[in-house]
């Protein structure tokens, strides 16, 4: 009888640890830009525009912010006969880093060519800076990258409302839930600290705020 607590609380760790996985793989900090163009054609008045369109330019930024980049570091590690799990060292991190940001601005300055709105373009904008201090700062200090991202779509959601003069309280609340959750997987696969979590989080809103604006 005195086991059964036991049991559940070992039970429910491992749900706790399952969903975490989960929803760091599946948010991963690259798919935030995706993410971020799909809401534009889908709750802007961007949506009128034609769809062969909007699938080239999601089909760019799929390549250039997911596939490409992935590829490119899988055929590093394999080059040098990595396993996966070297790459969460903080001092292996920093090809990939370089590499993301490379991607990145090569897709800005694509996307670009299309002439494109600013404001679209700013959600690239936002995530090359996140990427580039995320860089910069695990140099000397380890700063969480996933919630980096998603902070980003906090700052540039915060950002698109001012532009557009829309009332962004109901997405922001969930946006901000799925920070915080998001932040706890984290630091539940103990990849991450309080501060580390807070840290990019805090960071991605800045960056993603400024991304909008000043681009």
């Amino acid at each position: 009888m005195s086991t059964q607590p036991h049991l559940s609380q070992d039970r429910l760790e491992s749900y706790l640890l399952l969903v975490a996985h989960w929803l760091s793989a599946i948010f991963r900090p690259e798919f935030f830009p995706l993410l971020g163009f799909g809401a534009l054609f889908l709750f802007t008045y961007l949506s009128l525009l034609p769809w062969a369109f909007k699938g080239a330019v999601l089909l760019l930024v799929l390549l250039g912010t997911v596939l490409l980049p992935r590829w490119t570091i899988l055929f590093w590690r394999r080059a040098r006969g990595w396993e996966r799990h070297l790459l969460r060292l903080r001092q292996n991190r920093y090809f990939p880093y370089l590499i993301y940001i490379l991607y990145y601005a090569f897709t800005l300055h694509t996307l670009n060519r299309f002439h494109l709105p600013h404001y679209m373009s700013g959600i690239l904008v936002g995530s090359l800076l996140i990427q580039s201090a995320c860089f910069l700062i695990n140099l000397r200090w380890k700063i969480s990258m996933h919630c980096a991202g998603a902070g980003g779509v906090i700052g540039a959601l915060a950002g698109y409302s001012i532009l557009f003069y829309f009332n962004p309280l109901g997405w922001l609340c969930l946006c901000i839930l799925f920070a915080g959750l998001l932040g706890s997987s984290r630091m539940l696969l103990r990849q991450h600290t309080l501060w580390q979590v807070i840290a990019g989080t805090l960071l991605g809103v800045l960056c993603g705020f400024l991304g909008v604006w000043i681009y």
